[in-house]
């Protein structure tokens, strides 16, 4: 996703009770009632330190404004799990309970799965301008809510509001861009070898999908998958992770407003084993879109294989950010700095290793550690911070492990290297010298904020070095010669390239990776393709009477 894999932003399915076990605080928990606007009921835990008034008074008016959901959308009801079991929710800035959630299982996914397969009947047979409006409608409320939504990815993911906003904005792109393109879903006429037949292909939706999604991007990650598919004609099936469940309730609540109808789109959490095992064995679901560690990922594909579905997979990274001695120094500090400090490091696009070529290593070194120390720290509400939380103590963990590898094996911190002063899981920005390949943060994603500096000579080792992982997702190149940048980005085995910039991802571009990095793209005209099916019809004898 060991303890508890950070890959790509979620837990391993089959680890899942030991990740929550470091999330659950020791307090016991009392329950406050909260009525909704819509008669439901959401259920806020309190620990014995109550949470802050601040607090409170934010999650009355996500509350009011009919925002803050906790119970499970299976057919357009809001559902408790079936046993009454539930899990909480928490603020990683400060520990606070925010609410407690259903932990749902394989009997509530199955009937997810079964009215999701009923809604798709009439779904698919909507016209595509008729999706299309739908689509639009919930970008527009997206767009109507995006503070507050931008509020609640704060509280429970910890990522400052600017920046949470901004995740706002991007997913919510992926459903306007999804309502343009559901009206360009073309087929085919193929030019016929005998006279009296008409070849036709036809694209028509796969049908069921089930879409698991991490927390990091809690809101981007589910808009990207769902938008295509129910543009296609898909309906949806959610697994949003059990850390980071309420702004994709809140997503669902105004998909619900915009007219998708009941079926088209649920949410169920809690028991990722037996979701996910659910989800694998229905033949009902044809489909199953992930973004997550590459270990799952495996698994899941390997579980798609006995029925086998189509799979797309977004998995983990280990990005390359190559910065050569003709680089804009200005331009790459920039551009590393956005790369790697993004969500705190926590991202499956952030350089994880930074290669700088030794005639400007001295200087680059110097000017980013410089550009890393002014960043501030803080809880996401703060105005002027620009680093949160890691999402929990096992992400804290993985970066210290990471760190002291390094640093036992001759690295050299030049900046921070410690948990920072605030307590709970902040961290210092770190920069590190002299890392060398064999190193595990050289290795594997850190997903944190720490920056290691590789020093390279030539082009051909530098190319040499950044290829020389499992990984494929992105890479970054900084250079002024148009000829280096072709060579260079031809020559990396990354489904993404960036040259010159480190924030690449938009939904008018494909999004994935290569090698063990995944399967499939996400996002633009070839993210359609992944939920839809090609038929071939040949109509023959067309020339008899």
């Amino acid at each position: 996703m060991k303890g508890v894999s950070l890959e790509m932003g979620i837990p391993q399915m089959s680890l899942l009770r030991r990740a929550s076990s470091v999330l659950r605080p020791s307090a016991v928990f009392t329950r406050q009632i909260v009525a909704i606007d819509t008669g439901t009921l959401a259920t806020v835990a309190k620990s014995r330190n109550p949470i802050s008034m601040d607090t409170q008074n934010l999650l009355a008016r996500l509350n009011s404004a009919g925002l803050l959901r906790s119970q499970c959308l299976i057919g357009g009801k809001w559902t408790e799990a079936y046993g009454g079991k539930t899990i909480p929710v928490h603020n990683p800035a400060t520990g606070d309970v925010l609410v407690n959630v259903p932990c749902m299982g394989g009997q509530e996914t199955n009937d997810a799965i079964s009215v999701a397969y009923e809604a798709f009947l009439s779904w698919s047979k909507l016209t595509a301008a008729e999706r299309s409006k739908r689509l639009r409608k919930w970008y527009d409320l997206l767009m109507a809510n995006k503070e507050e939504l931008g509020q609640l990815i704060t509280l429970e993911q910890g990522k400052p509001l600017k920046e949470a906003i901004g995740e706002v904005n991007y997913g919510a792109a992926f459903i306007e861009y999804s309502a343009e393109e559901a009206k360009r879903v073309y087929g085919d006429i193929i030019p016929s070898p005998l006279a009296d037949r008409r070849l036709l292909v036809l694209k028509q939706p796969v049908g069921v999908v089930g879409a698991i999604t991490p927390w990091n991007f809690p809101l981007a990650m589910i808009t990207r998958k769902v938008g295509p598919a129910l543009a296609c004609g898909c309906t949806v099936v959610v697994k949003p992770s059990e850390i980071t469940p309420l702004t994709a309730l809140a997503a669902a609540e105004l998909a619900l407003q915009a007219g998708i109808p009941p079926g088209a789109l649920n949410v169920v959490f809690g028991n990722a084993p037996e979701i996910g095992d659910a989800l694998l064995a229905s033949r009902l679901v044809r489909k199953i879109t992930f973004t997550g560690s590459t270990n799952v990922g495996k698994k899941l594909m390997a579980g798609a294989a006995q029925t086998v579905k189509k799979v797309s997979l977004e998995l983990g990274g280990n990005a390359p950010c190559i910065i050569f001695d003709d680089a804009n120094l200005e331009v790459a500090v920039k551009g590393a700095l956005g790369t790697k400090f993004r969500n705190s490091g926590q991202t499956c696009v952030c350089a994880n290793r930074i290669l700088v070529q030794e005639g400007i290593y001295e200087k680059f070194a110097a000017a980013f550690s410089q550009a890393v120390q002014s960043m501030q720290v803080g809880e996401g509400f703060t105005e002027g911070v620009v680093q949160g939380p890691l999402i929990n103590e096992a992400a804290v963990q993985k970066v210290e492990s990471f760190v002291k590898d390094a640093v036992s094996k001759g690295a050299k911190v030049l900046l921070g290297g410690k948990r920072h002063s605030l307590g709970m899981t902040f961290y210092e920005p770190t920069v590190i010298g002299d890392i060398k390949n064999e190193m595990l943060i050289a290795r594997n994603e850190v997903f944190g904020p720490v920056a290691p500096l590789l020093r390279f000579k030539t082009e051909e080792e530098a190319i040499s070095i950044a290829n020389d992982t499992d990984a494929g997702l992105a890479a970054y190149v900084f250079t002024e010669s148009i000829q280096r940048s072709w060579r260079v980005a031809e020559a990396l085995e990354y489904g993404i390239v960036g040259v010159n910039e480190g924030l690449i991802s938009t939904e008018v571009a494909p999004f994935g990776g290569v090698k063990q990095s995944g399967l499939g793209r996400e996002g633009s005209k070839y993210g359609m393709d992944e939920f839809l099916e090609m038929k071939y019809v040949c109509m023959g004898n067309l020339n008899s009477n």
